[in-house]
């Protein structure tokens, strides 16, 4: 691990504790998962014992990880260890609630905020060590440091993006009538790997009708000549940042439903429109009534019942979601998804997924493969 690796945990920790401080907070409290691994570089599961990252909001530079003594190896050599963390280590039998309270010292919170991934089991053992203690949510305040990504960070995403699209492109090596969506689903987990993935996290291949269900799981169903296939597959990259892209096929062959093309082509406006409409101080629910406004003046709109799209880092799903009644402004540097869909049940579903950066003059595309309506 680098000394610049540790230098932005330590910028982070003190962010997170101004942050802590502004909203009367007296400790965050961190759990092993993505917000963990955001803000020390590393994560290592404890199942059900206890490992917490404490940061008391006056004195940062104090920040304490407490886990069980036989974890501690996972963290050797770790940007949490270079950066100067402590570390508290406990043995089954001990108490690591009493411990994590005496660590954070004469302070004694008053106030904690636990992230989003720490089990209820925990926070309730917590507080039941002390019961004065006040626990609230830390969730939208790791989020407003999360959302707006590095210069590193945006590399990542660019580099798994790259990879995503390497898949994509290869989509009529495996994608062929008389297979079934299982056999085509696992071809494709396989090469996610090969081009660069750490694993595949899903992998939805979605043919004729069931591409009308947003999330469907592939199944045992055989594809068919003519039929429409929606395709969307990520994962993170060795770095632990994601892809997610979507493109829809069409299986060479047979009779396709006569509608598809104008449907296709209808989607793929509205994403074009959603896109153009990226740029600094624009609200995220403005991106989506972009993408929506399109479809409804088509006459397909009851038929988009998704968001038009989620943010994207260290999660598949992360802030800022574009939704409608989400006000907040873009930044430079927060990246999302836009997948605006139609999906006609009993029929086939279309779904375009890219994700974006916020640049300062609009949006940079992370995802470059065709999103024309391409025959396998």
């Amino acid at each position: 691990m680098s000394t610049s690796a540790a230098a932005t945990t330590h910028d982070r920790l003190h962010r997170l504790a101004d942050a802590a401080r502004v909203a009367g907070i007296d400790a965050v409290l961190v759990a092993p998962g993505p917000d963990l691994a955001y803000l020390v570089g590393h994560s290592v599961p404890s199942h059900e014992r206890l490992t917490l990252l404490a940061v008391p909001a006056a004195e940062p530079g104090d920040a304490v990880m407490v886990l069980p003594a036989l974890e501690r190896g996972g963290w050797e050599g770790s940007t949490a260890e270079i950066a100067g963390i402590r570390f508290v280590t406990w043995l089954d039998g001990e108490d690591p609630y009493a411990a994590l309270l005496g660590e954070l010292g004469g302070a004694e919170p008053g106030t904690a905020a636990v992230d989003d991934h720490l089990p209820f089991l925990h926070a309730f053992r917590l507080q039941a060590s002390r019961p004065a203690l006040r626990l609230q949510p830390a969730g939208e305040l790791i989020a407003e440091l999360r959302m707006r990504k590095e210069p590193f960070e945006i590399d990542e995403l660019a580099s798994v993006g790259a990879a995503i699209d390497r898949v994509h492109r290869r989509i009529g090596e495996w994608l062929r009538a008389g297979r079934t969506e299982n056999e085509v689903a696992a071809d494709i987990a396989a090469a996610l790997v090969e081009e660069g993935h750490r694993t595949a996290d899903f992998v939805i291949v979605a043919s004729g009708p069931n591409g009308a269900s947003p999330h469907h799981e592939a199944s045992d169903r055989v594809i068919l000549a003519g039929d429409p296939v929606v395709v969307d597959i990520g994962g993170p990259n060795p770095a632990g940042y994601n892809s997610d892209s979507t493109r829809t096929y069409l299986v060479a062959g047979g009779e396709p439903d006569p509608e598809l093309a104008r449907v296709h082509e209808l989607v793929r406006t509205a994403q074009r429109a959603a896109v153009d409409a990226v740029r600094p101080g624009a609200t995220a629910e403005s991106i989506d009534r972009a993408a929506r406004e399109v479809i409804e003046r088509a006459g397909y709109g009851e038929y988009f019942i998704t968001r038009t799209g989620h943010g994207i880092g260290l999660e598949v799903h992360e802030h800022p979601y574009i939704v409608a009644g989400n006000t907040r402004p873009l930044e430079p540097g927060m990246a999302f998804s836009i997948e605006p869909g139609v999906y006609l049940p009993g029929r086939f579903g279309v779904r375009i997924e890219d994700i974006v950066v916020v640049g300062d003059n609009g949006a940079k595309l992370m995802n470059t493969s065709p999103t024309e309506l391409v025959v396998v």
